[in-house]
């Protein structure tokens, strides 16, 4: 049983910044090398699903950790509130059809969590249509990991309700970040209590793929953190480049 109360948001005390800040691009440059790789086998796929609260750093993983991988091989999908076409469907509908094909990396930034977090938070589903969420968003991601051969990484960054403060606060007062303020992002920050109360059950109950819980308050431990776990789980496919059987070269190909 996951419990977020008893979980740092901060880094060890025994690491050097500067020297994890200088080997974290070393990591994002490897992640790039094994994407190439995965996209010329197009044998394997990875999904990888970023929840936390406003401001914990969803956006700057995203543009980060991949910041080396091909812009064709990796698609990043920020889900919101669903338009009416959504709304009229399951709540999986505009999910499914996001999920990674065969040699790619499909980033969600946030997630189909979505709907058993704001949703539950605010009482517009009650917890009968909340249990039917989870044990559908279970068979969902069994479906992509044993059907499709997908690798699901979730990410909880793990932020706290002081640095959250903090981070709002800048973006009020920092000319280049006031495009990221959202009246609703004070709104719903009154509500921390009740979102950490779905966000732990969400992860102790959504466990077809497994969690990781991501240190959130210092950026520079929250990314290496992150890259160092994509790196692990590329690294663990044994990706390789295809080889060419030139038995089946048509003639005249080649310099003989």
């Amino acid at each position: 049983m996951i419990k977020l109360s008893e979980i740092s948001t901060r880094a060890p005390q025994d690491l050097n910044k500067k020297e994890i800040e200088k080997s974290t691009n070393d990591l994002y440059k490897r992640i790039g090398e094994l994407h190439e790789m995965m996209m010329a086998g197009k044998k394997h796929s990875l999904l990888v699903v970023f929840q936390g609260m406003d401001s914990s750093g969803k956006d700057g993983l995203t543009k980060r950790i991949f910041r080396y991988c091909s812009a064709v091989g990796v698609n990043a999908k920020g889900f919101k509130k669903p338009t009416d076409e959504e709304f009229a469907h399951d709540f999986l509908w505009r999910v499914h059809k996001c999920a990674p094909a065969k040699g790619t990396i499909q980033i969600f930034n946030r997630s189909h969590y979505e709907d058993i977090l704001i949703q539950r938070v605010h009482g517009w589903i009650d917890e009968e249509r909340v249990d039917v969420r989870i044990n559908a968003i279970n068979a969902f991601e069994e479906l992509l990991q044993k059907d499709n051969g997908t690798t699901i990484l979730k990410f909880y960054l793990h932020l706290s309700e002081e640095r959250q403060l903090e981070k709002l606060q800048e973006r009020l007062d920092l000319p280049r970040k006031n495009y990221k303020h959202n009246d609703g992002d004070w709104k719903e920050r009154k509500l921390w209590d009740k979102y950490m109360v779905c966000y732990e059950d969400a992860i102790n109950r959504c466990d077809a793929a497994p969690w990781h819980i991501v240190p959130a308050d210092q950026r520079w431990y929250r990314n290496y953190h992150v890259a160092q776990i994509v790196l692990k789980t590329l690294e663990d496919m044994n990706l390789t480049y295809p080889l060419l059987d030139k038995s089946t070269l048509g003639e005249g190909v080649g310099v003989s």
